[in-house]
This record gives structure tokens, C-alpha cells and sequence, in this order.
């Protein structure tokens, strides 16, 4: 299932593997000038190639590597003029079957294995100039793009809410909070957020700022208990009420403890 939406030069395209009549995660690909920013999910991937038959795509940057964000790259790979690109780290891993949980499997698929090129330093379209910025932290191999004269940040996964309740167990909120500020600090006069999860947000500083404050408030109250003899569960109980239902549903991937786990290394 696609969703297409316009935000002033900025072509947002939500996508979602069907069940049952209902959409079960929304991931968003971004279409600028000829330049389309991650591909979506496998599940997807013959929807979107087909969409973009209609639209000139002169290449492409993968975000990272996760099976979310390459899903239609063996697609697009022989539709479009130029090369797919991302962050060396992440090349690799774009380039082998991937590993995936079962919860993975059914929301997204496995993607089929592809070459991309290293990214370069400042990707140019016709009409705009955006500079990569290594945005770890999500993952490795993680990039953002920001084109400062429009003030347009694509930022993948680095940023999805500003109060995270769970993350993943290879996930680092100190390094993310230094990823959310590097772009913050960015010399631009406003700062847009295009998030993957289909969000765009247009007062991008205050919604990082918030973010990054959580964050640094919930670090001081979990090392806080840890100081007082509390275990990681008497945190996890304390702080959240217990463990967050997406646990058991991402076999063990997406918890609360892994978050607690990380602010504690803050």
C-alpha cells in the first residue's frame, strides 16, 4: 500500500505491507529532484517501482542498511539513469541476505541482495545540494542528508519520537544524542525533519531538543536508582511500569530494557 504526499518541492511516499485490509507499519521513501531517499520494504517494492515509472529518478541513497529502507533497491537499480548509494559501513550488509527476526519477516521481508557505491560527500541534483552527514547511533553505517539553503533534513531513522519507550539491543542513545545534535547545530535558518516513520516535522530543532532533554532527564533518573541499589527491573518498573508489550511481539528486540540498558552507559 503507498501514500503520496507533497511538501513544498518534496514528494513523501509512505508505505506499508497489507493484512487483513489493514496497513501494519508505515515506512517512508522521498522523492526530491530526481533523487529518491531509501526504497521501503520488499513487501512494497513491485508498488513503488511501478509508481515510479511515471517519475524521472536519476539515483538513489540508502539512509542505512536495514530491510526496511533497501527493499526496492534490486528494482530501481534498472530504472534509473545514475547509482544507489550509501554509507560504507553499510554497503556490506546491503550486499548479503540479510538476518531477520520473525516479527521482521512478516512486516517487512527479506530484501533481495544489491550492490550499492559509496556515498559521496555532497550529493547534487539538478536543483539543490545535500551534504551527508554520518548520523550513527540507529545503526551503524547511518546517514542524513540536509540541503541547507531549504533547510530539508532527511534523517532516516536517527530520530522517530521524542519520548522513546523501547529500541533496539545494537541501538545507542549517547551516540544518537550526538547524532541529533551535530544536526541541530547545522548552520541553516530552519531545520525540516523527514523522518522515515512518515513524520515530517517543521520546527526540527525543538522536536530534537525535546528529544535529546528525555533522554538526558531518564539517564539521570535510571543511574539515580542504580545508585540506590535498584536493579535494572526495579527501574524498568519503575520508570516505565514494566516491560513494553513490543517485546514479546519483536521477540525480544524492541524493549524497554534495552533503552534503560543504554541511558545507564550515558
Amino acid at each position: 500500500m503507498l501514500e503520496i504526499a507533497e511538501f513544498e518541492d518534496v514528494t513523501q511516499i509512505r508505505m506499508s505491507r497489507v493484512l487483513d485490509g489493514v496497513p501494519i507499519y508505515w515506512v517512508s521513501a522521498y522523492l526530491v529532484d530526481g533523487l529518491l531517499i531509501d526504497t521501503g520494504c520488499s513487501y512494497t517494492a513491485e508498488e513503488l517501482a511501478s509508481y515510479l515509472k511515471d517519475e524521472k529518478i536519476d539515483m538513489v541513497v540508502n539512509t542505512h542498511f536495514h530491510e526496511d529502507h533497501v527493499g526496492c533497491n534490486y528494482l530501481i537499480n534498472d530504472m534509473i539513469s545514475g547509482d544507489i548509494y550509501a554509507h560504507p559501513e553499510s554497503i556490506p550488509l546491503i550486499g548479503k541476505e540479510a538476518f531477520l527476526y520473525p516479527y521482521q519477516e512478516t512486516v517487512w521481508g527479506y530484501p533481495v541482495p544489491t550492490e550499492v557505491k559509496p556515498i559521496p560527500e555532497i550529493i547534487r541534483t539538478k536543483h539543490f545540494a545535500f551534504d551527508v552527514i554520518e548520523t550513527p547511533g540507529h545503526s551503524v553505517g547511518h546517514v542524513a542528508l540536509l540541503e541547507k539553503k531549504k533547510g530539508w533534513c532527511f534523517s532516516g531513522d536517527i530520530f522517530s519520537r521524542e519520548t522513546l519507550k523501547f529500541i533496539r539491543p545494537e541501538e545507542d542513545m549517547g551516540v544518537t544524542i550526538e547524532s541529533m545534535k551535530k544536526l541541530m547545530n547545522y548552520d541553516t535558518e530552519r531545520l525540516i525533519l523527514f523522518t522515515s516513520v512518515g513524520k515530517i516535522i517543521e520546527d526540527g530543532r525543538e522536536a530534537f531538543g525535546r528529544c535529546i532533554a528525555y533522554l538526558e532527564d531518564l539517564s539521570g533518573k535510571a543511574k539515580n536508582l542504580r545508585n540506590m541499589g535498584r536493579t535494572e527491573d526495579d527501574i524498568i518498573k519503575e520508570l516505565f511500569g514494566g516491560e513494553h508489550y513490543f517485546a514479546e511481539m519483536t521477540n525480544g528486540q524492541y524493549t524497554t530494557e534495552n533503552l534503560v540498558r543504554s541511558v545507564l552507559k550515558m
